[in-house]
């Protein structure tokens, strides 16, 4: 398969990449270069999407094309130079595309919001708006028999720079406090659904290969979060404590759900709690492998010890965790 992947040096990009190139595909990957170093055995094609001209340097025609952008505007322009050129098309979406985020177990037929009406996302704020667009932007041009999208739940492993599946394993492994006690938030009804990126990378060469098109939510098993948090404490060999604070109670001493400084991370309110419960039934059907998640949370803590300079964009600092422990 000839592929070329828009992208290719950041976290899942590069895994995409590298997946390809070990299958033995002719992997070309048009991206900055910004965000890290290509996988050996592909093409690299320095080029800044939102400049004129970018798509240029690119010959021939595509089997697939794989592209995780973000940016309405760079989808426009890859489909205003590639979409006669490519046989195939997959976009890395987002769960946060649909609308109404409080709804649990939902498929892929509920509403996504009004698309990005300019170019540029500027902030997390219209993330939703903005992956949406791309959406219709790509079924517009290529139509909807060439095209797989698809609708990310929450992504982990080694790599990942967000936090939110490394927190987890290594505050267990690393408790605050000599006592061991780690302070989890008490959200009975709570879920998760993380997939491993190296899964999701691979799930992306399978579609592009196989010619998928559809348009589906991609995530990991849906799990408890407290099923979730056992997992990651038995991982780290955690023996301590496990501290539970209602979300009231976090709520009203400025802890944060879901991610960010001073979070915990995975806690979803109850009018966020369908972004990581949507209904995995198609996606299964198609033929989604995922490894087990007490191998992606023991994968995620060794890089993470690799790598304890890197800064965790969630999570508690010690001392938030040990204020916040006495308090409560």
């Amino acid at each position: 398969m000839r592929l070329l992947v828009l992208g290719g040096t950041a976290w899942l990009g590069s895994l995409i990449v590298a997946d390809a190139v070990a299958r033995g595909h002719d992997v070309t990957a048009l991206a900055r270069g910004a965000s890290g170093d290509l996988p050996a055995g592909a093409t690299f094609v320095r080029a800044d999407r939102t400049a004129s001209g970018a798509f240029e340097a690119l010959g021939g025609d595509w089997d697939a094309v794989i592209d995780v952008t973000r940016q309405p505007g760079q989808m426009r322009a890859a489909v205003a130079a590639l979409a006669d050129r490519a046989a195939h098309w997959v976009f890395v979406s987002s769960g946060s595309a649909y609308r109404d985020g409080s709804i649990v177990g939902g498929d892929e037929s509920m509403a996504v919001h009004e698309p990005l009406a300019g170019d540029v996302m500027h902030d997390m704020s219209e993330y939703g708006p903005a992956k949406a667009a791309c959406e219709r932007i790509l079924l517009d041009a290529v139509g909807a028999e060439r095209v797989h999208i698809a609708r990310v739940s929450l992504i982990g492993g080694p790599g990942d720079w967000s936090g939110r599946g490394v927190y987890w394993p290594w505050r267990f492994a690393h408790p605050s406090n000599p006592e061991g006690r780690v302070l989890v938030p008490e959200v009975p009804s709570g879920l998760v659904q993380l997939i491993d990126a190296r899964d999701l990378a691979a799930w992306t060469v399978d579609a592009a290969h196989r010619r998928i098109a559809a348009t589906a939510n991609v995530g990991g098993a849906t799990l408890p979060l407290a099923e979730h948090l056992a997992t990651a404490a038995a991982v780290a060999g955690f023996g301590g404590e496990l501290v539970p604070a209602t979300e009231e109670w976090l709520l009203t001493h400025d802890v944060e759900p879901w991610m960010g400084q001073r979070s915990l991370p995975l806690w979803l309110p109850a009018d966020a709690a369908g972004l990581n419960s949507s209904d995995m039934s198609l996606v299964e059907s198609l033929g989604l492998v995922r490894r087990p998640l007490a191998e992606t949370l023991a994968d995620t803590l060794q890089w993470r010890e690799r790598h304890p300079e890197i800064e965790l964009m969630a999570g508690l600092s010690d001392d938030d965790e040990r204020e916040l422990l006495r308090s409560l």
